[in-house]
């Protein structure tokens, strides 16, 4: 109960901080749109909010954080997503973002993406579309995160964390998972990819699964990217199809296409 009690006033603090400093509108309720439509026109309510990396690390113990006003490639899905899923967004919030939707510090937040797509399809709010849909199939290899810890505040401080880090990597690492390589996928799309699907890019970098993920919007025909743009500092959707960010790119190798379920009871 204290550390529900806890989340609660951080995600309350935290949500008026973000409401005062944001010049945006405050994003859109999913009761607003049908199913298939929430996450897209959720997704384009964030456009033009900053991209700002590591909002999520705070000095002290791990809690809840929400910065709607600022937001990197991850939790801009996030936020989306638990907007989406219905109106309990710090309660959806919480099991999207950690395993099993338990906080027990940095390493129960679900930093590796397919670690991320797991604890969803596991827990009913997301399915994996390109498991259904693509053949093709790689093993996960992921050390990332433990091989760099300097790269992240809360390993580099916590020999602790590191260990538990590997942990987790190991469990991950071995799996088998669909993904559809970019030369697979044409510029107008697939049948199977619909508006408001979540795109994770797949990427050769090694000990990593996924550089970027995103939203897919249909523009005339072709398959777009809804993102958080580092680059652009600010959520765009990208001028160029999303085939073509994927040439134009060398170490981005493909895709895993994610959809929007549902809370399940647990």
């Amino acid at each position: 109960m204290g550390r529900f009690l806890s989340v609660i006033v951080s995600f309350v603090s935290v949500m008026t901080f973000a409401q005062e400093q944001s010049a945006e509108p405050a994003p859109q309720d999913s009761a607003e749109f049908t199913a298939p439509t929430a996450m897209l026109q959720i997704g384009k309510s964030y456009l033009g909010t900053k991209y700002v990396a590591n909002t999520l690390d705070r000095d002290g113990e791990e809690k809840l954080v929400v910065r709607t006003d600022a937001v990197d490639c991850l939790t801009f899905v996030e936020y989306t997503l638990a907007q989406a899923l219905s109106p309990s967004f710090a309660e959806n919030l919480q099991k999207i973002r950690y395993r099993d939707g338990i906080i027990d510090g940095y390493p129960s937040r679900l930093h590796y993406t397919s670690d991320w797509i797991d604890n969803g399809v596991r827990h009913g709010f997301l399915t994996d579309v390109t498991a259904e849909n693509s053949t093709p199939t790689m093993k996960l290899s992921l050390s990332y995160m433990s091989t760099h810890p300097k790269q992240y505040k809360k390993l580099s401080d916590s020999p602790e964390n590191v260990l538990r880090m590997i942990e987790h990597e190991k469990v991950l690492s071995g799996k088998a998972i669909h993904w559809l390589p970019k030369s697979q996928l044409p510029e107008n799309g697939l049948p199977w990819i619909m508006d408001g699907d979540i795109i994770a890019i797949t990427t050769k970098l090694p000990g990593l699964d996924i550089a970027h993920v995103g939203i897919a919007e249909y523009k005339n025909g072709k398959l777009h990217l809804l993102h958080a743009s580092s680059t652009l500092g600010k959520v765009v959707v990208s001028d160029t199809p999303l085939s073509h960010m994927l040439d134009n790119n060398k170490s981005w190798t493909g895709i895993r296409v994610i959809r929007m379920s549902h809370i399940k009871n647990n």
